[in-house]
């Protein structure tokens, strides 16, 4: 009582406290929303961002387009990532172009795009809807139409699915023409820079020489791998200098991370395995009885391969069932087998076999009126107008079809999750004889379906397939989220995670350089936030648990270090640095040896101790040589080769694989005559090449930041 009488006491001062906490909490939530300095963009180059809203425009526009253009309804997680950086990709690449063609007064003309079009041989105009059936060429006669029929066309007076695909073929006409806008600009910029650089007769000269001129050379030399490397002392000053003799090789332009992570995927219990064998088993025995629904059983099963009364060929069928057909007889049941292929305990019953046609040409009517009543009555009409003689192509046309005949095979149905009226109209075709005439009636119309000609006979079966995949429980998963949700709380820093994950049993992997720009971690689907959270954190936090995969992963991860933007620390390239010091301290120790021994002739050289020899033939400035001996490619052999004399023989030479002489033993010209023309354009044409990465050189000048994962 005297505890409630001091809550009464202090009422008026609860109430305030309480009303400033619930402001705080409220104003705290409104700040975020209104702050005004908050970024919602994902990116920026040459100081103009890119928005979020903005971005998925172009993501959802481009999509559409890549949709539209396979023919599919959906793109899964990496159809979609792909399209994501495409989008950024051009945007960026854009952007860059349009800021250079803008110092330079170049643009792009609505004429020059009509005369693009109508010129009609642009690669990028092959890929429209609008080409010629017989030639297969773009026809900007067939663009034209389009667009003027699209203009006038009424959508709320058409079906749907009509409606749908000419508004989805527009967005895709708008999208090309602005590709075409952008590409067309992108190649006068290129152009502008390649004609910049051109050939003259002393190159071509220099070229020519270098690709006919060959030597055939002598080769002594003595390998680095004849050196033990622990006999060879690098100090941390050698490191030093060297680091910064070549650092302008370990700048980097973005931000990474290196992470340790552990990836937990779940799998099933031997408890889990045996349930499932058990049900398996209990289906399988109603199986081998009379079920009056094999699609009812089949489904109620949770099998993978659900069942369609339809005679289907073989490779239609599972691997593993299709392999055990012959095993058993038309009624009989076999399993339950465990498949190791795919994971999963199977049985099936082979109900039916026949030989089918599997290729069938026919031809249909399709009937719609106001009503089903009017509709069925029409049908009738037709039906039996054909069957009394009339023409079927004559009758086809009279309401608006071609009434041509076409061919369906079991390759157009097979694997489909046919129902209904598609599986009724499907099975109507199988089973109707050759010149057959029959008034299908579905849902939404009738058709008048004739079957002209049947070939191909196979063998066909119709086989009920339970094909159940070993999976955890729900148990197994929640036990296993435990465990793992323990080991994170026991271990909240990076050095107790990889001092206690092996004891746990669990295995911590590395990932070194990873980009923001990524969309996984490890190539595990569903780890976006993991991803998020890498780069916000600082070194030795480690994450909480994401669960992630086909949700049958767990995720966990510690950020071992940040690597910022610019040179990248010495610590990170010392291996790199250290092998290059190996190598040049091996270098040197030889070289002192080959001045110590004294030698002066190409046998004194072959002579000497660890040496190995080579003839390396048809060696050409033009083209590195490969020496065999030392298992390395050696760009010197041909430098030398170009300039030394006939058996003339070299000072000691630094190679990627040792230390070698040379010495040529003959010399001669490739059966080639100069041309200075073909030679120039050639060097022309390559210099157009290595112009076309200038857009390296634009990007690394632009400040271009990818800020894409805080969003996407």
């Amino acid at each position: 009582m005297a505890t409630l009488q001091n809550i009464r006491s202090k009422g008026p001062l609860l109430v305030i406290v309480i009303g400033l906490a619930l402001f705080a909490f409220i104003a705290g939530d409104a700040w975020k929303v209104l702050q005004p300095h908050q970024s919602h963009d994902v990116g920026e180059v040459n100081g103009e961002s890119l928005s979020a809203q903005d971005y998925q425009s172009l993501v959802e526009e481009y999509t559409e387009v890549v949709k539209f253009s396979s023919g599919s309804n959906a793109l899964n997680d990496e159809q979609t990532n792909q399209i994501k950086d495409e989008v950024w990709r051009n945007y960026v690449n854009n952007k860059l172009i349009e800021n250079e063609a803008k110092k330079l007064g170049l643009s792009v003309s609505k004429a020059e795009i009509q005369a693009i079009i109508d010129a009609g041989v642009h690669p990028m105009l092959q890929q429209t809807p609008f080409r010629n059936p017989q030639t297969g060429a773009f026809d900007k006669d067939m663009l034209k139409k389009f667009l003027v029929d699209y203009s006038k066309m009424n959508m709320a007076q058409m079906p749907a699915q009509y409606a749908e695909y000419y508004q989805s073929m527009y967005k895709f006409w708008s999208f090309l023409e602005k590709q075409l806008i952008q590409t067309r600009l992108a190649e006068k910029y290129q152009a502008l820079v390649s004609k910049s650089l051109f050939s003259n007769p002393v190159e071509a000269q220099d070229a020519f020489n270098a690709r006919v001129d060959q030597a055939d050379l002598l080769l002594a030399a003595i390998p680095y791998s004849s050196i033990v490397d622990s006999t060879v002392t690098i100090t941390e000053a050698d490191l030093k200098d060297a680091y910064g003799k070549k650092k302008e090789q370990f700048k980097q332009y973005v931000e990474t991370r290196n992470i340790k992570f552990i990836d937990v995927q779940v799998t099933a219990s031997p408890e889990d395995r045996e349930a499932i064998q058990s049900e398996v088993m209990e289906y399988t025995e109603q199986l081998a009885g009379t079920p009056g629904d094999y699609s009812t059983l089949v489904r109620a099963a949770g099998s993978e391969v659900p069942y369609i009364d339809l005679y289907y060929t073989s490779k239609a069928l599972p691997t593993d069932v299709a392999a055990r057909l012959d095993s058993v007889s038309v009624g009989g049941v076999y399993g339950p087998y465990y498949n190791a292929t795919d994971n999963t305990i199977n049985s099936f019953k082979k109900l039916a076999t026949a030989s089918m046609a599997d290729s069938i040409q026919y031809r249909q009517i399709q009937v719609v009126a106001e009503d089903a009543t009017k509709t069925k009555a029409l049908a009738d009409s037709i039906y039996t107008a054909i069957k009394g003689g009339a023409d079927f192509a004559e009758i086809a046309k009279k309401y608006g079809q071609t009434g041509e005949a076409t061919w369906i095979s079991s390759a157009n149905y097979e694997g489909a999750q046919l129902d209904g009226d598609n599986l009724k109209y499907v099975s109507t075709i199988n089973t109707l004889d050759k010149n057959a005439l029959t008034n299908l009636s579905l849902a939404q119309a009738n058709i008048i379906l004739q079957v002209m000609d049947k070939k191909a006979v196979k063998d066909k079966y119709k086989v009920a397939v339970i094909k159940r995949p070993v999976e955890f429980s729900k148990e197994t998963y929640s036990k296993a989220y435990n465990e793992f949700s323990q080991f994170i709380a026991s271990n909240p820093t990076l050095d107790k995670l990889v001092a206690n994950a092996e004891d746990a049993g669990y295995k911590l992997l590395d990932r070194n350089d990873l980009y923001s720009s990524e969309h996984t971690i490890g190539g595990i689907r569903g780890t976006k936030e993991a991803l998020r959270w890498a780069f916000s954190a600082k070194p030795g936090e480690v994450s909480g648990l994401y669960e992630c995969g086909e949700s049958d992963r767990m995720l966990v991860v510690g950020v071992s270090a940040v690597i910022p933007a610019g040179y990248r620390p010495l610590a990170l390239v010392k291996d790199q640095l250290r092998l290059e010091l190996l190598r040049d301290k091996k270098a040197e120790k030889i070289m002192a040896d080959m001045k110590a021994a004294g030698a002066t002739s190409f046998d004194q050289y072959k002579a000497m101790a660890d040496a190995v020899s080579d003839s390396v033939k048809h060696v050409t400035f033009a083209a590195p040589a490969y020496v065999p001996a030392l298992r390395a490619s050696e760009p010197l052999v041909g430098a030398y080769a170009s300039v030394a004399e006939l058996n003339q023989l070299s000072a000691p030479i630094k190679g990627n694989g040792g230390v070698f002489v040379l010495q040529p033993y003959a010399k001669e010209k490739m059966n080639e005559t100069f041309n200075q023309e073909t030679e120039e354009t050639t060097l022309q044409n390559m210099h157009a090449r290595m112009a076309s990465q200038f857009l390296n050189d634009l990007y690394l000048k632009a400040d271009v930041k990818d800020s894409r994962y805080l969003f996407f």
